[in-house]
């Protein structure tokens, strides 16, 4: 990806090149426990989106956008502070922009379900409930594209991470409402992710 970047013979091969090369990076990143790789990744999506602009590529914009995300939102996992997260944040919601349910209703549920995580993990580092409702409703938007019938293990997914942040939610209270919703959500999605 770092060959084609240098020898790209138009914008949309610099920006491809520059989003694969943020990919590769990603992908080395999941397999060390340091953060180096992710902020290689990082620089390399932020230049691929200065070939891949909102005006001239709006679906490879959010892609990258998301992209972004995902990265900051890992890096952000591995760190202390919580800069990286609002920065995930910034960036789905940003691919949310084109991303939209009626354009492309799948890419916009993973994006969804990605700004869940981002929230969920600034929700478990803050104090009150709010980034946790926050990322209970983007998990929510994201079922209702990520459906059983068209994607099982996304949904099923989706599904345990909203258990996930129901949980932490219902720890934070007396009552035991979400609690509840929880263990909903955590038997959904065992209905697909079965030990077979």
């Amino acid at each position: 990806a770092r060959i084609v970047s240098t020898r790209a013979n138009c914008i949309d091969e610099l920006g491809e090149a520059r989003n694969n090369l943020g990919a590769a990076l990603v992908t080395l990143g999941e397999r060390d426990t340091g953060t180096q790789r992710f902020e290689e990744a990082v620089d390399s999506f932020r230049a691929a989106l200065e070939a891949f602009t909102r005006d001239r590529a709006p679906l490879d914009w959010a892609m990258t956008q998301n992209n972004l995300g995902a990265a900051l939102s890992t890096l952000g996992q591995r760190e202390t502070g919580t800069r990286r997260l609002n920065e995930a944040v910034a960036a789905f919601r940003a691919a949310l922009e084109e991303y939209t349910r009626d354009r492309v209703p799948l890419d916009w549920a993973m994006t969804q379900n990605n700004l869940g995580t981002a929230l969920e993990a600034l929700g478990v580092r803050e104090s009150g409930t709010a980034r946790l409702e926050e990322a209970a409703a983007a998990y929510g938007a994201a079922l209702e594209e990520r459906t059983r019938d068209r994607v099982p293990l996304d949904w099923a997914l989706t599904q345990n991470n909203l258990g996930n942040t129901l949980q932490a939610i219902g720890q934070s209270e007396t009552d035991t409402r979400r609690l509840g919703q929880a263990a909903v959500a955590f038997r959904a999605a065992l209905e697909e992710r079965t030990r077979d």
